[in-house]
């Protein structure tokens, strides 16, 4: 139902602008005395709506045809001596339901996580859309992502379901229950629900802290994260969160926690940028890639997916994070 409405949202548009210029251009001929033909707005409208079509097609393709790795170098004095050179991939936003009938192309960008020998891989939610049943036909690839100290996750928003009007709550929890044991089960990932671990290189140690969905910004459907529980015994100096929403980056973690770095996904980039420039910067200040206040910083994956069959100069990213124990 988005997707219908957005497209013929975009075509109302297109057509009624030049249409809408006209009527302004009309009224001032009127007054002047002067006749206005109608042709040139139209052709105008017929014209946008073709060049349109044809964005619309090339976004389709590259949606699934481009993705970019961003590598990350993260200095801070309190990673240990032990995590310096550690290799993080950051990965996101994934909806599954947008690659139904390109599992091999899916499967094919997933590849290059090996290659990157990352010594964990974090996800930070929006595994499907709607279903858990999206995730069935990727079981194979996904569970294929390897890391020295495994693979790490948190839901997103739309892995609670709210989006689904037509169920109760109790096959709504029954449907984040499903996708949980999947993630956990099928997939080896450790799903972290408002809890934390422990990762150890010989003496030293960080934290790595999962967040449930906490959205505190412009699209707030899903308020289920517990900052306070999920770092509760997380012990070493060093700590990761990683929370789907990066509104909550701002709200709850800024200046109020000692969190030296968090991960969220979530934007998209709202799928569009430009020149260097994403519409997703009116909603979310923090909105794609990585974004520093005193000593606490804050990533934002744009994702590997999308609710919207199309991406126009918002690639889809893997990133590499590279941490730095940074000398006194």
């Amino acid at each position: 139902m988005f997707l219908i409405i957005f497209i013929v949202s975009l075509f109302a548009i297109v057509f009624l602008v030049p249409s809408l210029l006209f009527a302004v251009v009309w009224v001032i001929g009127r007054l002047c005395r002067y006749k206005i033909r109608y042709r040139p707005y139209l052709f105008s409208s017929l014209v946008l709506a073709v060049l349109l079509i044809v964005l619309m097609g090339w976004g389709y393709y590259y949606r699934l045809s481009f993705y970019n790795i961003n590598k990350v170098e993260f200095s801070h004095k309190d990673v240990p001596a032990g995590f310096d050179g550690y290799r993080i991939v950051h990965i996101s936003d994934l909806h599954l339901d947008g690659w139904k009938g390109h599992e091999e192309k899916l499967a094919r960008i997933l590849c290059e996580i090996d290659s990157l020998q990352p010594d964990v891989v974090c996800f930070t939610g929006d595994l499907v859309s709607l279903s858990p049943d999206e995730l069935t036909p990727f079981l194979g690839c996904l569970s294929r992502i390897e890391a020295k100290d495994g693979v790490f996750s948190v839901l997103g928003n739309h892995d609670y379901f709210p989006y689904r009007r037509n169920i109760s709550d109790e096959e709504r929890e029954e449907r984040v229950r499903r996708l949980s044991a999947m993630q956990r089960d099928s997939l080896g990932w450790h799903l972290l629900l408002n809890e934390n671990v422990k990762l150890r290189r010989g003496g030293d140690s960080i934290s790595v802290m999962g967040c449930e969905n906490q959205s505190v910004g412009f699209h707030s459907v899903v308020k289920r994260g517990d900052l306070m529980k999920t770092m509760e015994g997380a012990d070493a100096k060093m700590k990761i969160l990683m929370t789907h929403d990066p509104t909550q980056w701002r709200k709850e973690v800024v200046g109020k926690t000692d969190i030296q770095l968090t991960l969220s996904g979530h934007t998209h980039a709202l799928q569009m940028r430009v020149l260097g420039f994403t519409p997703s910067k009116w909603f979310y200040p923090e909105c794609d890639g990585l974004y520093e206040e005193g000593k606490q910083s804050l990533y934002v994956n744009i994702g590997l997916g999308g609710t919207l069959p199309m991406r126009l100069g918002a690639t889809p990213e893997i990133t590499l994070i590279t941490l730095h124990h940074q000398g006194n």
